[in-house]
């Protein structure tokens, strides 16, 4: 399929986006006085079909990654909260990246059907790249608009289910490390969490290796409802086999050992990958066999929340575009082609389409509109944003947010790309310079991560006021 085509199709879609997108920045609020927090989960399967085509990975023209076999089925997993009044929907949904588009259209329908407010409703991908991608990639893997579709009505449905599974919960926090199951991809001396003080910045790089859980245990002969965190890439395959990746094995253990099945959100892994580094692209069951022994000592030591908040509240950010690099970019092809067929150009038919694009973007649209949200549960706060955050911005938010325990959740509403540090622009870094034309966007100016980090961090502040 075209670009074009695959806008098209978005176009029709995209009926109700409008009325979605109109319920940012507003804020739910509730206190929990008299109130007794209640959690439902809905799994809805969404297993692809066989022949469609895979993302994460380059493929150019002919030489497509398509499903070939089912590693293991994927899903949608929806998570509804509501307590004194409030509602929200965290659905974490087996995927490489989603659209903004596509996030309206859920948000609407769900607010349609089930009552719960179009701001209160987030649709997380876990990255995996072994499925396909809900989010214009230039050579790094198509949509299927029918696939699509599929997935979007099971969506809506998991929710569905969600929100009739309602039922009282207890609120448990639960964290552990995992060591050994990630590695910060781009250097060989990282430091990690434990190291990150007040005066820590992204002068260097850094790796959370943290699984943060939420354990809801539940009344009325209730099964519990187990949701975990942690950050690094799902890229321990590159098989013609679909699936969830490292998740996929988590889930199978963690079941094991505890009899329910943990449903994953994505971290800020912008530069960590699976594995304890031996290989960019080690063995699954270096991630995933500590991921899940981490998620059973997390349960096992959790730490019960007092809820004495529920608030919601999403937002948006003016993140800005560096049109200098942009231009220059465009005036490098344009008097060598030739020069730009590898590298970060990637190869002759990526630098054409990319300079076809490129060259009706808007010079004075100068920033981009970026969702972030937030949700407070007690003294624990989710943050959400739609980038692929490195590790020091996710710490930052972390370290700077009024919560005392701040999970921060990537994929989420959107794919803006990778938000690098300044020094990935200056060694010309994949996650800088070649990511934006994947994603067939101007390349953010080298501090854009510091502008998200702050902005979630005000957000977060605002909520807990």
């Amino acid at each position: 399929m075209t670009r074009d085509n695959s806008r098209r199709d978005f176009l029709k879609r995209t009926v109700f986006s409008t009325a979605a997108l109109a319920f940012s920045q507003r804020s739910s609020r509730a206190g929990t006085r008299g109130h007794k927090l209640e959690a439902g989960q809905g799994v809805v399967d969404t297993t692809p079909p066989i022949g469609i085509e895979m993302a994460g990975f380059h493929r150019p023209a002919g030489k497509e990654r398509r499903i070939a076999g089912i590693r293991k089925p994927t899903a949608a997993r929806a998570l509804v909260l509501r307590c004194g009044g409030v509602q929200t929907v965290i659905i974490s949904l087996d995927i490489c990246a989603v659209s903004r588009e596509l996030t309206a259209r859920v948000q609407t329908r769900i607010a349609r059907q089930l009552g719960i407010p179009a701001a209160n409703i987030r649709l997380c991908a876990t990255h995996t790249h072994s499925m396909p991608t809900f989010r214009y990639f230039r050579q790094w893997g198509v949509i299927s608009p029918a696939y699509m579709a599929a997935v979007e009505d099971k969506i809506v449905l998991a929710a569905e289910r969600a929100q009739k599974d309602c039922a009282e919960t207890e609120l448990h926090l639960g964290k552990s490390h995992a060591p050994g199951a990630s590695n910060n991809r781009t250097t060989k001396t990282w430091k990690t969490e434990t190291q990150f003080a007040a005066d820590s910045t992204d002068a260097q790089r850094w790796l959370d290796t943290y699984v943060h859980v939420l354990h809801f245990q539940r009344g009325n002969g209730k099964e519990p409802i187990v949701w975990y965190h942690f950050s690094a890439h799902p890229v321990c395959y590159q098989d013609d086999q679909a699936g969830p990746d490292w998740p996929g094995l988590v889930e199978e253990l963690v079941r094991q050992k505890l009899n329910v099945a943990p449903s994953f959100l994505q971290g800020h892994c912008g530069d960590v990958n699976a594995g304890d580094a031996d290989h960019w692209i080690g063995p699954v069951e270096r991630t995933a066999e500590p991921v899940a022994a981490a998620i059973i000592r997390a349960v096992e030591s959790a730490r019960t929340v007092s809820l004495d908040a529920f608030r919601s509240r999403t937002d948006t950010v003016q993140l800005p575009l560096d049109m200098e690099r942009f231009g220059d970019w465009l005036s490098r092809y344009r008097q060598d082609p030739a020069q730009c067929a590898s590298g970060a150009w990637v190869d002759p038919g990526f630098s054409k389409d990319w300079f076809q694009s490129a060259t009706k973007w808007n010079a004075k649209r100068n920033r981009l509109s970026v969702p972030l949200s937030a949700v407070q549960l007690g003294d624990v706060a989710l943050a959400f944003h739609p980038s692929e955050l490195y590790s020091c911005y996710g710490l930052r938010i972390q370290r700077d947010a009024p919560a005392a325990d701040t999970i921060v959740v990537g994929y989420t509403d959107d794919l803006i790309g990778y938000l690098p540090d300044p020094n990935a622009y200056t060694l010309g870094e994949y996650s800088a310079i070649t990511v934006p034309k994947i994603l067939d966007l101007p390349p953010f100016v080298p501090t854009a991560g510091r502008d998200l980090a702050g902005s979630a961090v005000t957000l977060l502040k605002n909520v807990f006021a």
